[in-house]
């Protein structure tokens, strides 16, 4: 880590950026265990998006402290000053608490593809055939807006993501909203769940990881460099964590269900 923190000061002196002072700042994070994106009640291993910011912590010198709690009591506590920064966050996000434009927001630290998990034997079987929808508490279902809006689906929210994935085994719902790699995940841990698949003929889309503060942009310039500048370091975290990127995994997906190019979901 020592010469990655060296070349890391260097970068920094070559674009001319001013190094803030370093200094502890807490992270407010989601406390909903979506591993390997993160699980920031482990006291372990937190996940890669956790790696890739302790990697910057180690460059930068800036101590990051991670605070867990509910999704949506992170944008208060964000806005209260009582958290310096939001992972994950996005612009798409809805939150009534904080706008758009009074945020700063990172480049993406981790890219997801978030994906609906069917029955395997229910692969190709339509979006009609979506009735009740398992999604975990707090997300906002944008891709699945209008057919919620028109009351052509209905949600269920789910706190844990195994329980989700419980439901969908005993065909309590027919779909589950998740990243595809936490998906995964629980299925390796939990043999007797599954066999489900993502099913690219359904809703799904790219969504990026980001910081996010209203008090520190000059931390995320930081932050933004180190990424642009250690892509290698961040390619190995990736590769650590088994994480594809998103337009890998639909192509994968596409070719695996015999699946046409022009059958691929598109947002309307």
């Amino acid at each position: 880590m020592g010469y990655i923190k060296r070349t890391f000061y260097c970068l920094l002196f070559v674009f001319g950026v001013n190094l803030a002072q370093a200094e502890q700042y807490i992270i407010g994070a989601q406390n909903i265990e979506y591993f390997p994106h993160y699980d920031f009640t482990s006291k372990v291993d937190k996940g890669v998006g956790w790696a890739i910011l302790e990697a910057f912590s180690d460059a930068s010198g800036h101590e990051f402290v991670y605070l867990d709690m509910p999704v949506r009591r992170l944008q208060i506590e964000l806005n209260k000053g009582n958290v310096d920064f939001v992972y994950p966050d996005n612009p798409r996000w809805n939150s009534a608490d904080t706008t758009i434009d009074q945020k700063t927001f990172s480049k993406p630290i981790a890219h997801t593809l978030s994906g609906t998990f069917v029955r395997s034997e229910d692969v190709g079987k339509g979006i009609n055939f979506i009735k009740k929808l398992a999604i975990p508490q707090g997300f906002t279902p944008v891709k699945w807006q209008s057919r919620i809006d028109d009351n052509l689906l209905s949600l269920v929210p789910i706190e844990e993501t195994y329980n989700a994935l419980s439901l969908l085994q005993h065909k309590e719902v027919d779909a589950v909203d998740v990243e595809y790699h936490v998906g995964k995940y629980f299925m390796k841990s939990y043999p007797q769940l599954g066999p489900f698949s993502v099913d690219v003929t359904l809703p799904f889309i790219d969504v990026p990881f980001l910081l996010s503060t209203l008090r520190h942009p000059e931390i995320i310039k930081e932050l933004n460099l180190f990424l642009i500048n250690n892509q290698s370091l961040i390619s190995n975290i990736y590769e650590k964590y088994d994480i594809a990127l998103p337009d890998e995994l639909v192509e994968r997906f596409r070719t695996e269900q015999n699946i046409e190019k022009n059958e691929v979901w598109k947002p309307l």
